[in-house]
């Protein structure tokens, strides 16, 4: 539909001005504004919103209710000299809020072949979700901040404005990110890191509160923390004590994370 239609069917509304390809998949309610492309593999969940100026591209899935703001680029090829034109995909969830110039782009082969983002996200202007990044629910990257390639992000972390995060590292769920900060490891769930080359220095605190963690569990993710920091032996060894030892279900999420498997070191507490 070059030029579009404004009224397809189902309550959709595309703008004389936007073009949307031949193959596009619109759901019910979706909702396309001047000067948007939309490529002929792009499927559009219910109620999803297209200001206007978007470019949807690629083998790309976007959840019902979904917006996204002007000028944002949303599933283009990934920005890896070893890609060659394979099919790959970027599938993002329900209910995210993709704010100007976000720049998301699909998987590559040999990183799986997908890249994915979660439900109720908030990626603020200018941030940047490389191929094959996984992340997960209600994740904020605040303005100009920026997930290299194989990066997995677990839910509810925060990364903040002009920071970036290495190839293939890890955040755990819960974590919080500072502003102009460079992350080269994988950081605990629920760890606090700042400074510009990126220093694990205490809990997320103030997230633990707002989400209505049980004081006995933050008093112990405190003990765990100060083991961790403290402890006997390498930095594994801590972990393993530590799962053997604590009551605490967060304890033990930390204790999975960093015996999980990872293609880098951990950030440690200092």
């Amino acid at each position: 539909m070059t030029g579009g239609s404004q009224d397809p069917g189902g309550g959709t509304m595309i703008h004389p001005a936007a073009v949307v390809e031949k193959g596009a998949q619109l759901g019910e309610g979706v909702r396309i504004g001047p000067f948007c492309h939309v490529g002929p593999e792009v499927v559009l969940g219910d109620g999803v919103e297209l200001k206007s100026h978007v470019v949807v591209a690629g083998r790309t899935t976007i959840g019902p209710e979904t917006v996204i703001f002007p000028f944002a680029v949303i599933g283009e090829i990934p920005q890896d000299l070893k890609f060659q034109g394979e099919k790959t995909a970027l599938e993002i969830g329900a209910r995210n809020r993709i704010r100007e110039h976000v720049t998301m782009n699909t998987g590559t082969e040999g990183g799986g072949g997908v890249t994915r983002v979660g439900d109720d996200g908030l990626f603020m202007a200018g941030c940047h979700v490389a191929h094959d990044v996984q992340v997960g629910n209600k994740v904020i990257l605040v303005n100009n901040a920026a997930l290299a390639g194989h990066c997995v992000l677990e839910d509810e972390v925060i990364v903040g404005g002009l920071s970036g995060v290495h190839q293939f590292v890890r955040i755990g769920r819960g974590a919080i990110i500072g502003a102009v900060t460079m992350v080269t490891n994988d950081v605990i769930p629920h760890g606090l890191v700042q400074a510009p080359r990126g220093k694990l220095d205490g809990l997320n605190l103030v997230g633990l509160k707002r989400r209505g963690v049980a004081r006995s569990d933050i008093t112990a993710l405190r003990a765990a923390f100060q083991m961790l920091a403290q402890g006997e032996g390498a930095f594994a060894d801590r972990a393993r004590r530590l799962g053997d030892e604590t009551q605490s279900d967060y304890v033990r999420e930390i204790v999975e994370f960093i015996l999980g498997d990872s293609d880098r070191h951990f950030l440690t507490p200092g």
